[in-house]
């Protein structure tokens, strides 16, 4: 006989009164968090998170795009997640991305804008921005939203 190991605290915990400390805990040993991700703003209708170049580039040295994609789906899935509420998951079904120049050093910013929010899915525009606020990558996510998942 096995026991589970307790859960940790996470996201389908119901949130505090500061989502963007909440999300940043509960992301804690997670790709973002390895990824260097870090969450300024979360609402289920906008998500701004930030994003050094360092250490998320390709072999000739410019941001990787899928670290732009890993970025993107960050911002989307947590808001899809804020926007289905306590004991709902999101899952991302869909991510497209558009690279539109390089970047080299520096941060990158992600802005998620809700597109649609609906009782089983959501879908958002994500632009990425370098710090002179060109345009680097747009994207766009739907995630499914379900019910929560039961512990296995």
């Amino acid at each position: 006989m096995t026991t589970a190991a307790p859960r940790t605290p996470g996201i389908l915990d119901t949130p505090p009164e500061d989502p963007v400390a909440w999300i940043n805990a509960a992301g804690e040993h997670t790709l973002a968090d390895r990824m260097g991700i870090t969450f300024q703003e979360a609402t289920p209708q906008r998500l701004v998170a930030t994003m050094p170049v360092a250490g998320n580039t390709q072999l000739y040295r410019m941001l990787h795009g899928g670290a732009s994609a890993v970025l993107a789906e960050s911002l989307g899935s947590i808001g899809a997640v804020l926007h289905a509420g306590e004991g709902h998951i999101a899952v991302g079904v869909d991510l497209n991305a558009t690279h539109h120049r390089a970047v080299r050093t520096g941060t990158v910013t992600g802005v998620a804008t809700a597109l649609h929010l609906g009782r089983t899915t959501a879908t958002y525009e994500v632009v990425i921005s370098d710090e002179a606020g060109r345009r680097v990558c747009t994207a766009r996510i739907t995630c499914a939203v379900h019910g929560r998942r039961r512990d296995r």
